[in-house]
């Protein structure tokens, strides 16, 4: 969506309200199952000073699957964005500044961007989760398996010697 900003750019303290939904194909990744709804950004450009400084919170609704037992759960993730738009954008190194198209600015290309940004680098169904059994694959949340741990090779005579001593 290309937010026309004509009448802020030259106004310093004056700011142009949006509201958009994003493009739910671009932000997928590989832990997502499903977005619950549409994902929704909203919030306003501002001149402040001659420098306009976008802010937005975007809404999501989704099902994930957890990044250490597998099983799929609801999120709803609330970020709140603050970027800079600027003509000459292509000359900085910095995530958080963005090109103006025209005298216009692509707000949801920008809330995308953000967005995935702050993506959680795992996901994870509760804080505590245990897992899967690396050997037999039982879920651990659910109880422990009956997997014998296995012997460090290094230690595997010292495993014998203490079997030897408790069948004496």
């Amino acid at each position: 969506m290309i937010l026309d900003l004509r009448e802020i750019i030259e106004v310093p303290g004056k700011s142009v309200p949006f509201r958009c939904e994003l493009d739910r194909d671009r932000l997928s990744f590989p832990m997502l199952e499903s977005f619950d709804g549409p994902v929704t950004a909203e919030g306003s450009v501002r001149n402040k000073a001659g420098i306009l400084e976008l802010e937005a919170d975007v809404t999501a609704d989704m099902t994930v699957r957890c990044d250490r037992c597998g099983k799929p759960f609801r999120r709803r993730l609330t970020p709140r964005f603050t970027a800079v738009l600027q003509a000459d954008a292509e000359d900085t190194d910095s995530e958080n500044v963005f090109p103006l198209v025209g005298d216009g600015a692509d707000v949801s290309d920008v809330a995308e961007t953000l967005f995935i940004l702050d993506l959680d680098q795992k996901f994870l169904c509760r804080p505590d989760c245990k897992g899967l059994c690396p050997t037999c694959g039982k879920d651990l949340n659910d109880g422990p398996c009956d997997c014998k741990k296995e012997i460090d090779p290094r230690m595997a005579a010292l495993g014998q010697l203490l079997d030897d001593i408790q069948e004496v």
